[in-house]
């Protein structure tokens, strides 16, 4: 962990991208497509940092949408753009027909309705191996009565000789043992048809990048899924991966109130700039901080919104925590800026690139007139 809680070049609140270990990252999946012979390409709904598009161009094959904005942005990396959405209006259609390159439907409805409007692309179907793999069930695609992915049954009898490719999604934060799980789901569910398609887009969750995840085991089977089917181009599409351990959000302590315990307010709030700390749940790292009676000094930390539970959790320090002292979370950069909101309008944090070479660059920073656009 690199300590940026006394770095004056650094405003608070701000999320700070670590050059260094995004370029680590990206190494070790570059590593993954030379050897397994699959390719990556970036998921944006887990990292849209697009100022980093340039360093990412460098490793990965393109990036993923799940949206027409998205595949705005995705296009802006200049490389391959995939889509996939739960639905597609026809202006929607209209609009990807002229951005990506592969689109997933996610019902065989969907496909018949954009086929045509669609069809200078490589089009797929999103599949559902009815195997689940996720802990977490707000984030199990393929739970029982999910909306996401189409079920064997339903295709069987189907002409599906248009259909250049299946995209299976049902990981989160998984190990290359979950990998080799679903393959053999989607085999023992979908065998039959993969012979005839163009690629197999297996979604992201593959958190190759953290650091007990099995790299060879994950090489091996996607080597020997791959000489099973090599007609098959195997695409992964990580979100968390790429930004693994990436960086901080930095915050400030305004405040500290006593109920039952100190209380300490920071100028960040958990459900506007990291609410998978409220939706998953999930006890972000703190720099410097253990669990409570671990070191001297207990606090509770809170978030600066009126919202009763804008809690993060109860921490431990060697020292109790004074106003202006900085606060770093680790971890911040997949699936919090994503997510972040103007909720009560609290000062949204800044953005910002620690340089490989020790520089800070501030990317952005966000004014009154960034909260009032969104609202009308």
């Amino acid at each position: 962990m690199t300590d940026l809680t006394n770095r004056t070049d650094i405003p608070s609140p701000c999320y700070v991208l670590e050059e260094a270990k995004l370029i680590k990252n990206l190494t070790l999946m570059k590593r993954v497509q030379d050897e397994s012979g699959a390719r990556i390409i970036l998921a944006l709904k887990g990292f849209s940092m697009w100022s980093c598009f340039d360093i990412i161009k460098g490793y990965l094959q393109g990036a993923t949408a799940s949206s027409v904005w998205e595949a705005k942005l995705a296009a802006e990396m200049g490389k391959e753009v995939h889509a996939y959405s739960p639905a597609y209006k026809k202006a929607d259609a209209e609009a990807l027909a002229g951005l990506v390159h592969h689109l997933s439907f996610n019902s065989l409805s969907q496909w018949q309705q954009h086929k045509e409007t669609l069809a200078n692309v490589s089009l797929g179907l999103r599949i559902n191996p009815e195997h689940q793999e996720t802990d977490t069930p707000l984030y199990d695609p393929a739970a029982p009565g999910s909306r996401l992915g189409i079920r064997a049954i339903e295709l069987e009898g189907k002409d599906l000789s248009e259909i250049e490719g299946f995209h299976c999604h049902n990981l989160c934060e998984c190990d290359s043992f979950a990998t080799e799980r679903t393959l053999r789901a989607i085999e023992a569910r979908f065998g039959k048809w993969l012979p005839e398609l163009k690629w197999l887009n297996l979604g992201g969750g593959h958190l190759m990048t953290s650091e007990d995840y099995d790299v060879v085991h994950l090489i091996n089977t996607l080597k020997d899924f791959k000489l099973r089917y090599p007609n098959l181009d195997v695409i992964l599409e990580p979100g968390s991966a790429v930004a693994w351990q990436t960086g901080p959000l930095i915050s400030e302590v305004v405040d500290v109130v006593n109920n039952d315990g100190d209380i300490a307010i920071l100028d960040i709030s958990a459900t506007a700039h990291m609410p998978d700390v409220l939706e998953m749940p999930y006890r972000p790292t703190v720099l410097h901080g253990s669990f409570p009676g671990e070191k001297a000094y207990d606090v509770k930390l809170g978030g600066n919104s009126c919202l009763a539970g804008d809690v993060i959790d109860s921490y431990s320090f060697d020292a109790p925590l004074k106003p202006g002292q900085r606060v770093q979370f680790e971890d911040m950069m997949h699936y919090t800026m994503v997510k972040t909101t103007f909720f009560n309008g609290v000062e949204h944090p800044a953005i910002g690139i620690l340089r490989a070479n020790g520089e800070f660059e501030l990317v952005r920073e966000f004014d009154y007139s960034d909260f009032k656009g969104r609202l009308s």
